[in-house]
């Protein structure tokens, strides 16, 4: 009954076989780490710090639920969402590194068409929370077209592109967005603390944990 319920519960399996591994690595994630170091450091040359907080600030969303996602993965038996193939190095049950990779600049990218008046409103939506539900809206609609091909699956029934658009992508994008606008100290304490925090859960679940039991956590 509870099997019924899963779609392609056998993704778990594949992906924990790729887990951390490099046999399907290729050189292409060289040349998109090269990108990525590229665009910070244009930023940082333009001085777009506040655009580089917003970019920092969804990236640490970002690897905060993946490492939930893969969490869950441990205790129920299979992830949220997971990455089975396609990937050239898969990082946690749920991510690829050029996914992680993409992650890294989205909040950049989507600050561009941030207004310099945070008050500014589009179509009577504070820009904050109009642009950043229509970014998690398109990552929503393209992560549909990801579950149509063998590199990413849904598991659980009632994980779908609504829960994914309130729950992953509104956080990611909104919480950038609103990064954008704070003052430098509270954009350092907030980026850093969760910086910290996903720190410390990779430390605990990815390192401690299984060189004491010698099994793979997440």
């Amino acid at each position: 009954m509870i099997l019924q319920a899963l779609n392609k519960p056998e993704a778990t399996t594949q992906a924990l076989s790729i887990l951390r591994k490099g046999d399907n690595f290729n050189f292409y994630v060289i040349f998109m780490l090269v990108v990525v170091i590229f665009i910070y450091n244009s930023e940082i040359q333009k001085k777009n710090y506040k655009g580089i907080a917003a970019g920092m600030m969804l990236y640490m969303i970002h690897w905060f639920v993946e490492i939930i996602n893969a969490l869950i993965q441990k205790f129920s038996g299979h992830a949220l969402w997971t990455v089975p193939t396609g990937t050239a190095f898969l990082i946690l049950v749920g991510v690829g590194i050029e996914l992680s990779l993409m992650f890294s600049i989205a909040g950049l990218a989507a600050s561009k068409l941030l207004p310099d008046d945070p008050n500014e409103k589009l179509f009577g939506i504070n820009v904050r929370w109009a642009f950043g539900i229509g970014f998690a809206a398109l990552a929503s609609i393209i992560e549909i077209f990801l579950v149509m091909t063998p590199t990413f699956v849904w598991v659980y029934w009632w994980w779908n592109s609504l829960t994914v658009f309130m729950f992953v992508y509104i956080p990611f994008f909104v919480g950038a967005n609103y990064a954008y606008y704070w003052e430098p100290r509270k954009q350092k304490l907030v980026i850093g603390t969760l910086a910290l925090i996903n720190a410390g859960l990779l430390l605990i679940f990815a390192v401690i944990l299984p060189l004491a039991t010698g099994e793979i956590w997440i």
